[in-house]
C-alpha cells in the first residue's frame, strides 16, 4: 500500500471525506479529500465526529491506524472554502467545536492510535496529527503552524498537544514565527516518532503488535497519560493503583505474569547451578 493510497474499505463510498474500515481489531481512519490537501471542512467536520465517535464506542476496537490519501496529511482548515462562501466567525467556532468532538473522542478512548504521515502537515493538521499516540512520518513529511500568518489562533487541540509534544517554548516558536520543521527536526523535537521510508506499512506493523500483545494493557497505559494532564498528582497515583489492580486479576495479564516468573525462577536456577 502506498502512501498516497491507503486501504480503503469495501462497503465504504470513496467520495466521503473521511473513510473508516474495520479489519477485525483494527480500525483504519482516513482522511480523505486529497485534492485540498485534507483541509477540513464544515462537511468533513461533521464526517470526522461521527467516525471517531463510532471508533470510541467500539469495545471491539483494540488498535487504531490514523492516515490521509493524497500527497499531504492535512493542512488543517479549508480557509479558502471559509472566505469564498461566507462564513462568519459563529461558524467558524462551531466547525472547530464539532472537529474538537472528534479529537476528544480519540484522545479519550482506551485505544493506542498510530498517524501515518506524509507530505504537509500544517495549522490544526498539527492538532488532528496530535491526537495520534504514535507518529511515524515519510522523510519529506513537513510541519508548520501558518495560523498568525493569516491573523488566526490556534485550534483543534493545538495550544494544548502541541506543547504537550514539544514543550511550550519550542510550541510557541513553531506558532510565532514562519517555521517549517523538516521530519528530522520534527523527530529531534520530540514531535513525531518515527522517520521511515513507508509510513502506512509501519503504521500497520505497530497496530499489529498492539493487536498480538496485550491489548487492552496498551489502551489502559495510552489512558492514563492522556488523562494524566487534566488531574492532581495524587489523583494520578490514585488512578495508576487503581488500574494496575484491576489489570492485575484478568487473563491477559495473569498468563503473562505467570510466564515471567517461570522464565526467571529458570534463571535463578541456572545461575544457582553455574
Amino acid at each position: 500500500m502506498s502512501e498516497s493510497t491507503p486501504e480503503m474499505s469495501h462497503d465504504t463510498p470513496t467520495s466521503e471525506t473521511v473513510l473508516l474500515r474495520r479489519e477485525g481489531g483494527l480500525a483504519r481512519i482516513t482522511l480523505n479529500r486529497p485534492a485540498s490537501l485534507n483541509a477540513v471542512d464544515a462537511e468533513m467536520a461533521s464526517r470526522w465526529r461521527e467516525v471517531t465517535a463510532d471508533v470510541a464506542a467500539d469495545p471491539s476496537i483494540g488498535a487504531v491506524i490514523l492516515d490521509a490519501a493524497g500527497r499531504a496529511f492535512c493542512a488543517g482548515g479549508d480557509v479558502v472554502s471559509m472566505s469564498t462562501s461566507g462564513m462568519g466567525g459563529a461558524a467558524v467556532t462551531e466547525t472547530a467545536r464539532i472537529i474538537h468532538d472528534g479529537i476528544t473522542s480519540l484522545t479519550g478512548a482506551a485505544v493506542p492510535v498510530v498517524a501515518a504521515v506524509q507530505g504537509a502537515v500544517a495549522g490544526g493538521g498539527l492538532g488532528i496529527m496530535l491526537v495520534a499516540d504514535y507518529i511515524v512520518a515519510s522523510p519529506t513529511a513537513v510541519f508548520v503552524s501558518k495560523y498568525a500568518n493569516i491573523g488566526l489562533t490556534p485550534d483543534l487541540g493545538v495550544s494544548t498537544l502541541l506543547p504537550a509534544a514539544i514543550g511550550q517554548r519550542r510550541a510557541l516558536q513553531l506558532l510565532l514565527h514562519d517555521t517549517t520543521l523538516d521530519a528530522a527536526t520534527a523527530l529531534d523535537w520530540g514531535l513525531i516518532a518515527e522517520v521511515v521510508d513507508d509510513p502506512a506499512a509501519r503504521a500497520r506493523a505497530l497496530a499489529d503488535s498492539w493487536l498480538t500483545g496485550a491489548t487492552t494493557a496498551f489502551g489502559q497505559a495510552k489512558r492514563l497519560v492522556r488523562d494524566g494532564a487534566g488531574r492532581t498528582f495524587a489523583e494520578n497515583l490514585d488512578a495508576e493503583a487503581r488500574t494496575i489492580g484491576s489489570r492485575f486479576d484478568t487473563d491477559e495479564a495473569r498468563v503473562r505474569i505467570d510466564a515471567f516468573a517461570a522464565a526467571s525462577a529458570r534463571r535463578t536456577r541456572t545461575e544457582e547451578t553455574s
